[in-house]
């Protein structure tokens, strides 16, 4: 796992732009799968979590296999102060 060495800032304002992007197509897939299952209870959305994620882990995996870099990085987007 790699660390971006934060103490209390937000973890958004410090990852890269593909980070950023295949965060958010985690989040819409996991609302979308559980609106459409009518998801209510936590074990529900847990479930509809783990989906979502697993659409962003493959198109992830993916863009990795065809570039040859990997999208998570060490580094921070924004500079330190």
């Amino acid at each position: 796992m790699i660390r971006k060495n934060l103490k209390s800032q937000n973890l958004r304002d410090h990852i890269s732009e593909a980070e950023l992007i295949f965060t958010a197509l985690a989040e819409l897939s996991t609302r979308q799968i559980a609106e459409s299952t009518e998801a209510t209870w936590m074990d529900e959305n847990k479930v509809a979590g783990k989906k979502g994620w697993a659409i962003a882990k493959k198109a992830r995996k993916n863009l990795e296999d065809q570039t040859g870099k990997s999208v998570i990085t060490d580094q921070n987007f924004l500079p330190k102060k």
